[in-house]
């Protein structure tokens, strides 16, 4: 039985793997996708070491880096997350997550996350001055649906299905995609852990409402109204590989992950990701990622307003006295407060607060 399961984990992997290759290693693909906002972590948890836990993900913050995480939820979890996104002056991120196990190895996850940039004021070639004609406020959204099944002690699965949308008052656009992916743990003490996710697989976008129109008067008088068609664009397809292993000590009951992973870009430059965390008594977690890619380094070549370092922490709060049921202490509601920082230059860097209870 263990060797099917091994053989499972291998032609899924090699299966992701062969897809994510029809989509990466072009560079004249570089920055033609869209729905970019796809690739921005909305959650404080996991973005506090640079998204590094494709392999450790647990819960609702797993579902950004590899969905199969949401398996190791075994009761109810809600979680919201509020990102002021290169200090609030590239807009402000609300994500919300509802995370419910079913049955004995299923659990069903639904998450919102929308991105606002206030009101921003309309100018036009006839009346350039602001405040003269109102103002407009883009909103980009995608919705997520998502299951994750536990195959064995070792072998854990998901898929999530997102609705993006992206409009401003008058043009708009929608698009579908799926994320697939799969964890393996291994180890005396389940400490080693591997993973993959292939994400955003959909299909391509366009926009398109009445601010697609043009109307204009000819020199008779005559006035005709012309409509633009958007050209299409496609998703802002990814794989994460990544390997984590987790170091165990009695004293306090202690644990010290050291975290790698990869990310194969079909459309950026591929991100190179090592990460720590330290957490005691599982009340406590403080965080450490670095992010690289080619070129970061240098003024002149880097394409990411993102200069690698990133931290955060976790509080654990539990809601009430653990009670005994004979030599076991039952689990209570919990209530989880994150923050992350990532930096950044020229821009101010991204802070994200976030609260989670499990109930």
């Amino acid at each position: 039985m263990k060797n099917r399961y091994r053989i499972l984990v291998m032609v899924s992997l090699v299966s992701l793997l062969s897809v994510s290759a029809a989509f990466a290693g072009n560079d004249d693909r570089r920055g033609t996708a869209g729905a970019n906002e796809l690739l921005i972590n909305p959650w404080a948890r996991s973005s506090g070491w640079g998204g590094v836990n494709t392999a450790n993900g647990i819960g609702i913050d797993a579902l950004f880096t590899n969905v199969a995480g949401l398996t190791f939820l075994n009761k109810t979890e809600v979680m919201y997350t509020n990102t002021q996104w290169f200090g609030g002056y590239g807009g402000t991120i609300n994500a919300f997550g509802l995370g419910q196990p079913v049955g004995q190895r299923g659990v069903l996850g639904l998450s919102v996350v929308s991105m606002s940039f206030g009101d921003i004021p309309i100018t036009t070639v006839g009346s350039p001055e602001q405040g003269a004609n109102g103002t407009f406020s883009p909103t980009l959204m995608n919705i997520n649906a998502s299951y994750a099944h536990k195959f064995s002690s070792s072998i854990r699965g998901g898929i999530n299905v997102k609705v993006i949308t992206e409009s401003t008052d008058n043009v708009s656009g929608t698009g579908v995609a799926i994320d697939a992916g799969i964890q393996y743990v291994t180890g005396a003490d389940d400490n080693i852990k591997f993973g993959i996710a292939l994400k955003n697989v959909g299909t391509p976008m366009s926009l398109g409402g009445d601010g697609m129109s043009l109307t204009l008067v000819n020199d008779q008088n005559v006035t005709s109204t012309y409509v633009t068609r958007s050209a299409s664009f496609e998703m802002p397809t990814c794989l994460n590989i990544g390997g984590a292993y987790d170091f165990l000590f009695d004293t306090y009951d202690q644990r010290l992950t050291v975290a790698a992973s990869f990310t194969s870009n079909a459309f950026l430059r591929d991100d190179y990701k090592l990460g720590l965390e330290y957490s005691i008594f599982n009340i406590v977690q403080l965080r450490a990622g670095y992010t690289f890619q080619s070129g970061l380094w240098s003024s002149d070549d880097r394409v990411t307003a993102f200069t690698g370092p990133s931290a955060g922490a976790s509080v654990a709060i539990p809601l009430m006295k653990k009670k005994r049921e004979g030599n076991t202490n039952t689990s209570v509601p919990t209530l989880k407060i994150d923050y992350s920082y990532r930096a950044a230059n020229p821009f101010s860097g991204s802070h994200s607060i976030g609260v989670a209870i499990n109930l």
